[in-house]
């Protein structure tokens, strides 16, 4: 049996901040995951300096070994429809490849590393949990996504639990994503109309998600997410074509588009009725409604988690409701759309988005300064 103080399942960016967090403040911290590190992660891929910031990421040594592309302007319209440049003549995010990034993050975290090993199972033993009956921590925290195995495993206990008279949890709108990440080649390079610097963001007509393309260096980024779409690879197809029809891609794609799938943040989860077990990041639904943008918001929920670990190392059973506090005010609770919005007819709604969104003071105001890179 392995003993350590916090076991974090999953290594993606909110356990690996978690782990990074406690490791500073001398926490023994073991982190599982199923994957071997380096692994493929589907996401567009970039960071604000905010992130940067809060993990004391050293720019210049991350992009000596590493992609990170300075960001300083946007393209962004509905798809088939004019478009808008707007300019920030400063970087105001980071292009990064998620599959170097999320390593970087996990390794510098100082946690032991339980790496190719999959969550089985999960049980009480006194005041400590044990996993897989190899793995006991007095914390146990689920950081693997949407479909996290400890989330799962709650849901199940809830489910089967006759006692259990806690109302059910609404159910959180999903996003489902598909995009291909790869290096160009030499002549893809130069016939590659997108610019480094500016990610292009492209809306679908009916509002119910966007596409991008974006470039990182020698390395291209396109994809598309839609809210509880059955017929994404359609819309991707059309999206492909549509950028071929522009000009912007005059190459063929290669290999397959890859899917995901996250839920959005409408309201906080309820906490875990198990004290000392904590779900955070994309476990518990923390992307923003407007952009599907995750990686800060469960960035933050794994230093948030950490900061509760910390302030009550002396009491654990007030674990929970600590952090559960912190994330309540930290995103403040409550609904990120208004009622109101579902009486509104939607051609309505649609008609009103394509004149703001061809508006350049909506567009930099709104749409990228605050739906997309959080500014205020």
């Amino acid at each position: 049996m392995q003993n350590a103080d916090v076991l974090i399942v999953g290594g993606g960016p909110a356990g690996s901040s978690c782990a990074w967090k406690l490791r500073q403040a001398g926490v023994d911290v073991m982190v599982l995951d199923k994957a071997q590190f380096p692994r493929h992660k589907v996401c567009a891929g970039w960071i604000t300096p905010p992130i940067v910031d809060e993990l004391h990421i050293d720019v210049e040594d991350f992009k000596s070994h590493h992609v990170m592309q300075p960001i300083t302007r946007f393209l962004t319209g509905f798809i088939g429809g004019p478009e808008i440049e707007t300019d920030y003549a400063q970087t105001v995010s980071y292009g990064i490849r998620r599959c170097e990034f999320d390593d970087y993050l996990l390794k510098r975290s100082g946690a032991r590393l339980e790496l190719g090993h999959s969550f089985r199972s999960l049980k009480q033993d006194g005041s400590h949990w044990v996993v897989n009956d190899e793995y006991r921590a007095s914390v146990v925290i689920g950081a693997g996504g949407h479909f996290c195995p400890i989330a799962r495993h709650l849901e199940s206990l809830h489910k089967t639990d006759a006692t259990a008279s806690a109302p059910k949890e609404p159910e959180l709108p999903v996003v489902l994503a598909q995009e291909v990440e790869f290096e160009m080649s030499a002549e893809q390079q130069s016939e590659c109309s997108v610019h480094a610097d500016r990610p292009e963001l492209l809306f679908c007509p009916d509002l119910k998600g966007y596409g991008w393309v974006f470039r990182k260096g020698n390395y291209l980024n396109v994809g598309l997410g839609r809210e509880a779409e059955e017929h994404l690879s359609t819309h991707v197809s059309k999206f492909v074509e549509f950028l071929k029809t522009r000009g912007k891609i005059t190459f063929a794609l290669p290999g397959k588009f890859q899917g995901h799938a996250y839920r959005l943040r409408t309201e906080l989860p309820r906490p875990s009725a198990e004290p000392g077990v904590i779900l955070i990041g994309d476990a518990i639904g923390l992307a923003h409604r407007q952009s599907g943008e995750g990686i800060r918001p469960a960035i933050e929920s794994g230093l948030l988690c950490a900061d509760s670990i910390l302030e009550t190392s002396a009491n654990r059973e007030n674990l929970n409701s600590v952090y559960l506090a912190k994330m309540r005010h930290h995103f403040r609770e409550g609904t990120t759309t208004s009622p109101l919005s579902k009486l509104i007819p939607h051609a309505f709604r649609q008609f009103a988005a394509h004149r703001l969104m061809s508006s350049r003071w909506f567009t930099r105001r709104v749409l990228l300064d605050q739906w997309f890179l959080h500014r205020n």
